[in-house]
């Protein structure tokens, strides 16, 4: 079971930033990453279809052999990850809003979460946020638009800086000191959210933290794979690899791209 990959499965290409994290923490694995362009975005869909995507991009990593499911999806975490844990017998690696460490840290008690509709609605962003923010205020703004132009490869057009200024009016208004990031697609938002916010705000997104626990659950079910050769890296999209290509274009020589319907 060493050997076997490490899957990761997201609504589209914004997981990439997630297998980027635990590719730059555990080099030697073998990956195969999943991109469900086609329905993306999750966030504007119902549980039940999100739980029904989730069940079927699970099934076809693990025909693939996968030792463990990395959720790289906010949307698809909340709402799907219990249902996918108490049907698979693999282990399950959620990705969820960084609120707590923002909460803690937060100096103005006042933080912003940008997130889809899907992750803002689900019950287990409600239990968290309760459980994390009792004196602090929270400017939830849904990202309305911006996965489409990201699937897009529209990372810095004037579409993306347009959106991005209404969306971060109201938490700018509320005087937050951070901003945390609800949905795997946004880290690529990075460079125009950093010019368009103060200095003093801290941008929180999760994917080093979803490295480090895919890090400690394969230690403790003995399943790391030894240093060794070069990784087996596989990305597999139901969509245009166009975006995908130009996100990984650093690994390319070692990444292998395969355009298919599932």
């Amino acid at each position: 079971m060493n050997n076997n990959p490490i899957g990761l499965f997201d609504s589209g290409v914004g997981g990439t930033s997630i297998w980027k994290e635990i590719h730059q923490l555990l080099p030697y694995e073998n990956t195969i990453y999943l991109a469900d362009s086609l329905n993306a975005p999750y966030g504007n869909k119902s549980k039940e279809e999100i739980i029904s995507l989730s069940i079927k991009n699970t099934e076809l990593l693990l025909e693939k052999g996968c030792k463990i499911i990395v959720v790289a999806c906010n949307t698809a975490t909340t709402n799907a990850i219990t249902v996918l844990r108490g049907r698979f017998r693999v282990p399950f690696i959620g990705i969820e809003p960084a609120i707590k460490p923002a909460a803690l840290q937060s100096k103005s008690k006042s933080i912003g979460i940008l997130a889809t509709k899907g992750t803002l609605n689900s019950e287990l962003f409600s239990l968290a946020t309760k459980e994390f923010t009792k004196d602090i205020m929270i400017t939830e703004v849904i990202g309305e638009g911006l996965v489409p132009l990201i699937e897009k490869g529209a990372l810095l057009s004037s579409e993306i800086s347009s959106l991005l200024e209404k969306f971060l009016k109201p938490m700018l208004e509320n005087n937050i000191d951070h901003l945390v990031l609800g949905c795997s697609h946004y880290p690529y938002l990075i460079p125009q959210l950093v010019k368009l916010l103060p200095n003093n705000i801290k941008i929180i997104d999760s994917g080093e933290a979803v490295a480090k626990q895919t890090k400690s659950i394969l230690l403790e079910n003995n399943l790391l794979r030894e240093a060794s050769n070069q990784p087996i890296i596989q990305f597999i999209t139901n969509s245009s690899d166009i975006t995908l290509k130009h996100l990984l274009k650093k690994y390319l020589e070692k990444v292998d791209i395969e355009t298919r319907k599932f």
